[in-house]
């Protein structure tokens, strides 16, 4: 410990060894813990579909996220990230993913006007998971924001 008692910083001290003396470096590797995998049978489906993109995530039930996948990740570019069908795909990744936490019954929540919401909803279903619920979370302006000005001419 270093003389000044209001510093929270110690000093530790290393013995010196026989392998630091012969001038040979030895790499020293930390041990880590064993990633546990959490088994999690009911989970949520979050499905972002805008024009121009589709995210899905599928998460457990607080929502810690198990897995998720875009449309452009899975190789679509410019328009045809948001069509139906790389909706599909989109789908068919991120459940690929979730399958190591044994997921099994997801509720959806689908926000977005895009086009591959109700086939990602689909491919859900078709990829080995139970839909039991859908919601559309879409934000909905309640009046909105204020007008403009009207022009003087």
């Amino acid at each position: 410990m270093t003389e000044n008692a209001n510093n929270p910083v110690e000093e530790v001290i290393a013995p010196v060894t026989k392998e630091k003396e012969s001038g040979a470096k030895k790499k020293v590797v930390k041990g880590r813990k064993k990633k546990t995998i959490k088994m999690v049978t009911l989970g949520n489906a979050y499905i972002t579909a805008t024009y121009n993109n589709t995210i899905i995530t599928l998460t457990d039930q607080t929502g810690n996220a198990l897995s998720w996948s875009s449309a452009g990740i899975n190789g679509f570019k410019g328009p045809k990230k948001a069509t139906p069908y790389a909706a599909s795909i989109i789908v068919r990744d991120a459940v690929e993913k979730a399958k190591v936490y044994g997921l099994k019954d997801v509720n959806v929540f689908v926000k977005g006007v895009g086009m591959g919401r109700e086939s990602a909803v689909r491919a859900l279903n078709a990829n080995g998971l139970n839909v039991l619920a859908i919601k559309d979370t879409t934000p909905i302006p309640h009046n909105g924001c204020r007008r403009r000005k009207a022009r003087r001419v």
